[in-house]
């Protein structure tokens, strides 16, 4: 029996796309449902699935920065993208014959993309230069979907007082319970807004979840160190705690 994992935010469209593999892929057994890119790529990383279907948009890690990672932490899993993206990247997917699903999902291409996935699993195929060459095209092209900028301040709450914090002074975030806790030189300050929902709003290309409770900013980062059951650890310039990477996440950091 195959596996999956499916990754959608959004709970109705999480939920008919698994109706619908019920339907055209009785035997699939779908052995995780995430609702964000963090989830999606630890179950990801821990199961091992034959195939995972990911919505490009989630919150966190987006579906193609969950499929970059999977591509080391589990290099036999096939990738479905999910999608209700711009033309230029359904050209781009269309080139590098990695399979994608339209919203609206269709019933007839929902089955047409398992056909495909069957085959390739028989054949042994797994087409891991052609997900690497469509990631790092759409990383040059760039979709044309608008987006807000990046959170340049937080209002965050120290005893009775409330605090305006500029967001590159947070070393890190760290979520308790429906609230995020900032981290900065000076110490720790509240947040009135969970932890996903933050990541949303934070610039990619600074921040990163490094465990499903923990977002660093790469800038307060000193050093990095992987130990030998592939986690990693976190060592802050002005902080003296240390932060755990997650194993999955470890494939974010393999440049630096």
């Amino acid at each position: 029996m195959s596996r999956a994992v499916i990754a959608e935010d959004e709970p109705l469209l999480r939920d008919a796309l698994s109706r619908l593999l019920g339907e055209a892929w009785p035997e699939l057994d779908v052995i995780a449902e995430c609702e964000n890119g963090a989830d999606a790529l630890e179950a990801i990383a821990t199961h091992h699935p034959d195939v995972a279907f990911l919505d490009i948009r989630m919150p966190g890690l987006s579906g193609l920065e969950v499929a970059a990672a999977a591509a080391e932490a589990s290099p036999g899993t096939q990738v479905v993208f999910t999608t209700a993206y711009d033309q230029y990247a359904i050209d781009a997917f269309e080139r590098g014959a990695i399979d994608y699903l339209l919203k609206p999902i269709a019933v007839e291409r929902l089955a047409a993309t398992v056909e495909r996935l069957k085959r390739r699993s028989t054949a042994g195929q797994v087409a891991r230069g052609d997900l690497a060459l469509l990631l790092r095209e759409l990383a040059q092209g760039g979709t044309h979907a608008s987006q807000a900028p990046p959170l340049t301040w937080i209002t965050a709450g120290i005893g009775r007082e409330t605090r305006l914090i500029m967001v590159d002074d947070v070393a890190y975030f760290r979520a308790d319970h429906k609230y995020t806790v900032a981290m900065t030189a000076d110490g720790e300050a509240l947040l009135r807004k969970p932890i996903r929902e933050l990541l949303e709003q934070l610039d990619p290309a600074v921040f990163k979840q490094i465990h499903r409770s923990t977002i660093v900013n790469l800038k307060a980062i000193a050093s990095i160190v992987r130990d030998d059951s592939g986690k990693g650890t976190v060592r802050l310039k002005q902080r003296p705690e240390t932060l755990t990477v997650s194993q999955p996440f470890m494939t974010l950091f393999r440049n630096m």
